[in-house]
């Protein structure tokens, strides 16, 4: 009948309503007959090379076009993707984690089903994935199952986090009225208590207003919750010195003279460290104060003097107002502030960090280190709106470094830091960058012993015909381990790969990729050079960047030295 479809299909539908266009997975006996429907509903099959990676994938298209789905198989695949969902979770990725689970019948009966525990018991991996789940539902129902897709997928844009969807083998195909297609699913935020709201706006404007050098911290919960508009004209119309940390860079646009750095605590370089710590008044914006994010918690701001916006509540110093969420409040602030009232000191003010190669002497000359590499792409190469993926390690610490024209977005996994999500991540966000924006470079950093852990995505970039300039730093094995305990340690070591002949093992044609190796300075600035063909970024590109072993961005010599410590204390 025209007025009915098919749960799958109902599912699949909202989906693309959403603007998912791939979804990314792993095939298996319980999902199959489900990705037969695929097609009808106007989406692509990735087919990642394994669910680990998958999970990883599906977060990286996310973080470009705001919510991604993924579809495993009962128990040995969803398992297997558990720790990108859990990073997911933790980094506040929206992914919907589509299960293909046995039919009612077998679950029902406790059937001695291959995939499971063989004790009949089918409800033990759904709950392993409660705790890292928004919304967990089961589609077994359908006098109910489009009332709760359309919960689950709503809880899972809205909370910015994974939600889990089982869907029985003898559920996918039965039919469920339609019509529920024909309204969008409702993902307004949750309203404001007005009263409250309204003293929230009265206490906030009157703290503007006395302080004499406010400044602007943004963090992670900016980007995941959808403010980085607001943010912007925050910035621009009260001209206050803003800064972000490692989870949010690139928020700010960094070519604004108003931005002044990253903020990271003691491991601030100084500068940055002196405007943010001397502001009277610090404007905090989605927080997320973990342990890297922080510089090893050593933030010296302090409650009295801060007020800190947040999805779900605001706190003004010492008091919590919670069920506020920050996007309205934002909203009406920008409507309602007179910014010829907030004052400015010069003194908050901070100008950008001098690009300079710190350590040219202790190495050679020639040789390739992290002082002299990111700030120089950062100055020669990047363009604005590119795309950098940088890898758990040195990259994600070096990038801190690295000045970003306008409209470049930073990807990378500061909370969950799980090595190799780079990999993944690159294939996912080249995807969704390929649907949204062609013009658009992806670039993946990575070290050589992370994308020993998930190199075979760079096969599924092939496949589907992505071209991510693919940087692989080559300093011979875990050196941000190597930073925290163990420098010459054998565990830290890898085995040496031959990774100029990886595109052409995992089937690149020839002509349609490139390899590079580059060992010396000059190397560096005759290849990441703007305008030559390399940059242009029209194939995949793989380029092997050799790195003296045990050199290291300056953050992460800091930082690994205080995990350590933490790691070590012991009351």
């Amino acid at each position: 009948m025209a007025d009915e479809t098919t749960i799958v299909l109902y599912l699949f539908k909202r989906l693309h309503q959403l603007g998912i266009r791939s979804v990314h997975g792993v095939p298996g006996d319980y999902n199959l007959v489900a990705l037969d429907n695929l097609p009808e509903a106007g989406l692509d099959w990735v087919g990642n090379c394994n669910e680990l990676n998958a999970g990883y994938a599906a977060d990286g298209y996310a973080r470009i076009k705001g919510i991604s789905a993924l579809i495993t198989t009962f128990g040995v695949g969803e398992l297997s993707a558990l720790a990108g969902v859990a990073g997911a979770y933790s980094e506040r990725v929206p992914v919907v984690h589509i299960v293909g689970v046995p039919s009612t019948l077998s679950q029902k009966s406790g059937a001695l089903l291959h995939h499971t525990l063989g004790n009949g018991d089918f409800s033990v991996f759904a709950n392993m994935s409660r705790n890292i789940s928004e919304v967990l539902v089961t589609l077994n129902d359908p006098t109910i199952a489009a009332r709760d897709i359309d919960r689950a997928l709503k809880a899972c844009y809205i909370s910015a986090r994974p939600v889990y969807i089982a869907l029985p083998t003898d559920m996918v195909l039965k039919k469920i009225p339609s019509r529920g297609l024909d309204t969008p699913i409702d993902l307004s935020l949750p309203i404001n208590d007005v009263e409250t709201e309204t003293d929230v706006l009265e206490s906030v404007t009157k703290i503007i207003y006395e302080a004499n050098n406010a400044i602007i911290l943004v963090d992670a919960c900016a980007i995941r919750h959808r403010v980085v508009e607001e943010v912007r004209q925050l910035i621009d119309k009260s001209q206050l010195p803003a800064f972000a940390t490692p989870m949010s860079k690139g928020a700010i646009d960094e070519t604004n003279p108003r931005f002044g750095g990253v903020y990271i605590g003691d491991i601030s370089r100084p500068d940055v460290k002196q405007a943010v710590e001397s502001a009277d008044l610090v404007i905090s914006i989605g927080a997320l104060k973990s342990d890297f994010n922080s510089g090893g918690f050593t933030y010296r701001t302090h409650t009295k003097t801060t007020i800190e916006f947040h999805s779900d509540h605001i706190k003004v110093g010492y008091a919590t107002y919670p069920g506020i969420g920050m996007k309205s409040v934002l909203q009406k602030l920008l409507a309602t502030l007179d910014f010829n009232k907030i004052r400015h000191s010069e003194s908050a003010k901070s100008d950008p960090p001098a690009l300079v190669n710190e350590e040219y002497g202790k190495f050679s000359g020639e040789e390739v280190t992290h002082s002299f590499f990111w700030p120089f792409i950062g100055k020669n190469w990047l363009q604005e709106k590119d795309v950098i993926i940088t890898e758990t390690g040195t990259a994600n610490f070096g990038i801190l470094e690295t000045r970003f024209p306008k409209g470049v977005t930073s990807i990378s996994q500061v909370l969950w830091g799980s090595i190799g999500y780079s990999v993944g991540a690159c294939q996912g966000a080249a995807l969704a960058v390929k649907e949204s924006d062609p013009s658009r470079r992806v670039i993946l950093i990575v070290g050589d012993g992370s994308f020993q852990l998930t190199a075979q995505e760079v096969s599924t970039m092939i496949r589907h015909g992505l071209k991510p300039i693919i940087v692989l730093i080559n300093n011979d094995g875990y050196t941000i381990e190597r930073m925290i305990h163990g420098e010459d340690a054998s565990y830290n070591d890898i085995q040496s790969w031959k990774h100029t002949k990886i595109l052409e093992t995992f089937g690149a044609k020839e002509g349609e990729y490139e390899n590079y190796v580059v060992k010396t300075r000059k190397e560096v600035e005759e290849l990441f050079s703007k305008g030559n063909t390399f940059s242009k970024a029209d194939k995949i590109q793989l380029v092997e960047l050799f790195m003296p072993k045990l050199d290291a961005p300056r953050a992460l010599k800091i930082t690994g030295k205080m995990a350590e410590k933490l790691n070590a204390k012991t009351e």
